[in-house]
């Protein structure tokens, strides 16, 4: 909230008239009861002569494409001759006689804008006539310029030709203060000053009791109509769905609506940011920014009959003041007449009844809708105002009365016009909850001895009722009930009221203990794999990426997986960030998918990635949590509920890449990825893991059929498949919009085994003997299955087995090729002959030949 240091210390001085502190002073004050700030502006000064004027005459130019006048305003002997100063002007909301403020040539306004004598539309301009954003007091565009007459032109520091800058209050600052959602009372210069009172040890005087606290420049309720005095207002129902505990009408007739609000509140309203109207919407603005308490002015000669507070019909439309015709839902609360809806309620008024330049009845309405129902309206229609931002977060229900006291007494003294006496008011204050505590638990929280009465003293201090009960603790500790403030629903536990004490002792006071971490056993035998395998895959050259949990809900239909696919049963959420990615993943690949293409897009077109992420799986057990009752632990049977009803989680790995693995260079040239890295990849997390992987051929969307295998390890009852690898089918890669040839992978790491393996290291002294062996298969052998065969018939003596050559010719047959295997022997105890390992070689082949109808090669 924007506020100026200015109103806030004239609000504390009501009860302790010598504060004043810097604006640093102040700055730390708002931080030492837990406000922060984003840093206060002063306003920039303006240098030079900037005087007060008065405008003696004014001539209508004429042939320009906006009015323009030639002004003669008098400066008194501000400008050395005591002749009439001549400027141009393109503002219309000053007349003859108003007392304005010229900076005359020589001045330097804010952001360095000197003012001198220079020609335009055909005249010489002898200075300019400021409106307030010129003078640095607003950040938005003001309509006009400073114009003061009457009453105000007549308060005796205004004198023509003096210099103005003390009467406007340009040495000022402006402070952005932070406020938590929790807070809503804060958002007012009421809240802050509050807060202030406590920061700085003063006495507080609360505005909507004591209206004297409020700072005005005169005596505000003298003299006005008792609110509980017959009246002729429109009555008013309220339907109970609407959920809003009260609602409150007062009104004034017969102002003069070519009045407008005076300097001193317009100057407040420019500081918070706020762009001055007329003088009835000003007034509820100003009110607002004071108390806190949203209000709506209605134009009363367009309000026909008594109001009805109701719920919306599904497709009621309604014309909002920014112009915009908005069509309304059920949950929508409205304020209508006997000829429809008036005002969307607690978000923004409608154009039926705002008030016009020919308003001279005006009713003010306040209200205290309920804080979901408001937040919910002002997010369906993304309208978001300056009632709705304090209604969301909560008002006072009891500072309805205050606030309309409040306007109909400014708007009377602003633009004349006759207080109507009596008020409507429908509804209560709410009771607030009783909070029993002991006075020890802040000090025992905070590991503090505070004095005694602390707490009973700030809670007091922040508007609780405390009442003690007469009993003690063990500790001498005295209980206590405590009522909070009707501005601060907030505070529901006492762990809310002990935050008060805190923080309003101080935070910083509060001794840093470092707890001491308890003993543990080191990482889980499923944490060591994890960072085991990210260790390897980042060595190997894989860049890791934290893949999102969300993916397009047409993912799988793009793949074009079965109807029964089992990854299609995905858990949905109720509200995406995004419309069409609602689905939360049940693979990783979609979202390895999506940041390969972004890189891809941004120029990065030779890349590995890898990411390490937990997978929702849902089950049959799967679906709406249970609720239990907060007024106790939940039992066995509950939380055994809450599990069941959780989805399956596990933690997958998967790896994508495309373009080249090694990059073109001096060596020779550049490698692509192809589908054998990917398999080396699953290989590298099986070495990880402490698992031996085997690959053999498969057929699994979103991978290519003919270049795809699935990933085995040795479970407790054979192999099970843990993921798949190889290239990515070419329609997905075109889908995608990634390179032809794209290779992937994905393990499911909670499916593979974390059996402890201790291997005991074979080292033998004597020399190893190399054999090769070239076997012809069918093209569709896993060369997998060969080599186990081999490795099987070679027997204990084989030390090594490895694939370096493939091939292929018309010699050898259609659907045939050729693969070279070197196998390397060695025995433990003895030097091997070339006979025993040539007979070990044999029984491979012999072995193969069996297994897979391998035919060793000419």
């Amino acid at each position: 909230m924007l506020i100026s240091q200015d109103w806030l210390t004239r609000l504390l001085r009501t009860s302790t008239a010598p504060f004043s502190v810097t604006s640093e002073e102040m700055d730390a004050g708002f931080v030492r009861v837990g406000f922060e700030t984003e840093g206060f502006r002063h306003i920039e000064r303006s240098t030079g002569p900037v005087v007060f004027g008065r405008v003696v005459d004014f001539e209508e130019l004429e042939g320009f494409k906006k009015p323009i006048r030639y002004c003669e305003v008098d400066v008194a002997d501000a400008n050395g001759t005591g002749e009439p100063q001549h400027i141009i002007c393109g503002a219309r909301n000053f007349r003859k006689g108003d007392t304005v403020v010229v900076s005359l040539p020589g001045a330097v306004l804010p952001g360095g804008f000197e003012i001198a004598a220079r020609k335009t539309y055909g005249k010489v301009s002898e200075g300019m006539m400021c409106s307030a954003a010129e003078l640095g007091l607003a950040s938005v565009q003001t309509a006009g310029i400073i114009a003061l007459r009457g009453a105000e032109a007549a308060d005796p520091r205004i004198v023509v030709g003096q210099d103005a800058r003390g009467f406007l209050g340009l040495d000022d600052t402006v402070f952005e203060v932070n406020i938590t959602p929790d807070r809503g009372y804060a958002l007012s210069a009421r809240g802050l000053a509050r807060e202030l009172a406590s920061s700085f040890g003063l006495t507080y005087r609360d505005p909507a009791l004591d209206p004297a606290a409020a700072a005005l420049p005169t005596d505000l309720l003298a003299g006005l109509p008792s609110s509980s005095a017959p009246g002729a207002l429109p009555a008013v129902t309220v339907d109970p769905d609407t959920k809003a505990s009260r609602f409150g009408i007062r009104g004034v007739t017969g102002i003069d609506p070519t009045v407008e609000s005076p300097y001193w509140m317009q100057r407040e309203l420019l500081l918070c940011g706020q762009r001055p109207v007329n003088a009835a919407t000003d007034v509820t603005n100003y009110v607002m920014f004071l108390l806190g308490q949203p209000m709506h002015a209605f134009d009363a000669g367009r309000i026909t009959g008594d109001l009805h507070l109701r719920r919306a019909a599904a497709g009621e439309k309604l014309t909002t003041l920014d112009g915009v015709e908005r069509t309304l839902s059920q949950e929508d609360v409205v304020i209508c007449d006997a000829t429809g809806i008036q005002s969307l309620a607690g978000v923004m008024g409608g154009s039926t009844s705002e008030i016009t330049p020919d308003t001279t009845d005006v009713y003010f309405e306040a209200a205290h809708f309920d804080q979901i129902t408001v937040a919910r309206t002002s997010r369906r229609h993304r309208l978001s105002s300056e009632a709705s931002r304090r209604f969301e977060r909560g008002t006072d229900p009891a500072t309805v009365e205050a606030a309309l006291d409040f306007a109909v007494a400014l708007l009377s003294r602003i633009a004349g016009g006759t207080v109507m006496p009596g008020s409507t008011i429908v509804g209560g204050v709410p009771e607030m909850p009783v909070i029993a505590m002991h006075t020890s638990a802040p000090g025992r929280t905070a590991g503090m001895v505070y004095p005694s009465g602390t707490t009973v003293g700030r809670l007091t201090e922040v508007g609780c009722s405390v009442t003690a009960t007469g009993e003690r603790d063990s500790n001498g500790a005295m209980a206590i009930e405590v009522t909070p403030p009707t501005w601060r629903p907030d505070l529901t536990m006492p762990a809310d009221l002990v935050e008060e004490v805190l923080r309003l002792e101080g935070l910083d006071k509060i001794p840093s203990v470092i707890p001491t971490a308890p003993a543990g056993r080191g990482l889980t035998p499923r944490q060591r794999m994890r960072r085991a395998v990210g260790h390897a895959l980042a060595w190997n050259g894989w860049l890791e990426i934290l893949p999102g949990p969300f993916i397009p809900d047409n993912t799988f239909d793009v793949w074009g997986l079965d109807a029964d696919d089992p990854r299609r049963n995905a858990v949905r959420v109720l509200n995406p960030l995004e419309s069409d990615v609602s689905t939360i993943g049940t693979t990783l690949l979609p979202s390895m998918i999506d940041s390969l293409r972004r890189n891809i897009t941004r120029g990065q077109k030779d890349l590995g990635l890898f990411g390490v992420e937990q997978v929702t799986l849902p089950t049959e057990t799967s679906g709406v949590s249970p609720m239990p009752s907060t007024s106790g632990r939940p039992s066995e049977e509950e939380i055994a509920a809450l599990a069941a009803s959780l989805p399956r989680q596990p933690l997958h790995v998967s790896v994508i890449a495309a373009g080249a693995r090694e990059l073109q260079g001096t060596w020779g040239p550049a490698r692509p990825y192809t589908a054998a890295d990917a398999f080396e990849a699953a290989r590298v997390i099986g070495r990880a893991a402490g698992v031996d992987v085997s690959l053999r051929n498969a057929a699994y969307l979103p991978w290519h059929p003919g270049r795809c295998a699935e990933i085995l390890v040795e479970g407790d009852d054979g192999p099970v498949v843990v993921g798949h690898a190889g290239e990515l089918h070419p329609q997905v890669c075109e889908r995608a919009d990634l390179p032809p040839r794209t290779v992937a992978l994905e393990i499911d790491l909670d499916a593979v085994p974390t059996r402890p393996r201790f291997p005991r290291p074979v080292l033998s002294p004597f020399p190893a003997l190399y054999q090769d062996v070239a076997v012809v298969v069918d093209e569709t052998t896993p060369a997998a299955d060969v080599e186990a065969a081999l490795a099987e018939g070679a027997g204990s003596l084989l030390e090594s087995l490895r694939l370096f050559d493939e091939y292929r010719s018309d010699t050898l047959g259609e659907g045939k090729r050729s693969l070279t295997y070197s196998l390397r022997f060695r025995a433990p105890d003895r030097t091997l002959t070339e006979d025993e390992a040539s007979r070990a070689r044999e029984a491979a082949v012999a072995s193969a030949a069996q297994k897979v109808g391998a035919v060793l090669r000419a």
